[in-house]
């Protein structure tokens, strides 16, 4: 029997890209922004839009991405998931090029059990077949030909459409229920 495919984003799904971006506008800007300032909010709300190249300026730099922090319960729900589905790690990291090695080297010292074939380092995941995505962006999610799954980022609070999930273990918790 084939094991059904979920395709993973790393950003704001795995790794708390949105936790250091706003610690680094916090720093620069002067602000002290929290989590719950988003709370039923657009991004640009919060944030001044005309301070974000500052932000923008840093993911560019060497060791942003190798950083991150692992998002809570990840590595276990992962794992878990990786013994009755065929898992791939789906990124678009094409964009910050210094990202690339950085985030093959941050899997493998956080999810070792990923075989490097499951990798898939992209410009543009309308290239993405499997039966699941998740992921924290719609521009992801709305080409997605099987499930799409939101994961929930301090940017797409204002975004419907899309089934929610909170944490890892709302993920286990769905994943549970699926054959």
């Amino acid at each position: 029997m084939t094991k059904k495919r979920i395709a993973i984003d790393m950003d704001d799904v795995m790794a708390a890209a949105g936790k250091k971006i706003l610690d680094i506008y916090n720093r620069l800007i002067g602000t002290d922004f929290q989590e719950y300032h988003f709370i039923d909010k657009g991004y640009y709300d919060v944030l001044a839009e005309e301070n974000y190249h500052v932000v923008r300026e840093e993911i560019f730099k060497p060791n942003f991405f190798r950083t991150l922090e692992v998002m809570p319960d990840a590595v276990e729900v992962i794992k878990k998931l990786h013994d009755r589905f065929e898992i791939f790690i789906v990124s678009a990291a094409v964009e910050f090029p210094n990202s690339l090695k950085e985030k093959v080297e941050w899997l493998e010292e956080h999810f070792p059990f990923i075989s490097w074939k499951n990798i898939v380092l992209c410009g543009d995941k309308s290239i993405i077949s499997a039966d699941y995505l998740i992921d924290d962006h719609e521009k992801n999610l709305s080409t997605f030909k099987g499930k799409a799954l939101l994961f929930d980022a301090i940017h797409n609070q204002k975004l419907e459409g899309y089934q929610r999930f909170k944490t890892w273990k709302e993920i286990e918790a769905f994943f549970d229920n699926e054959q």
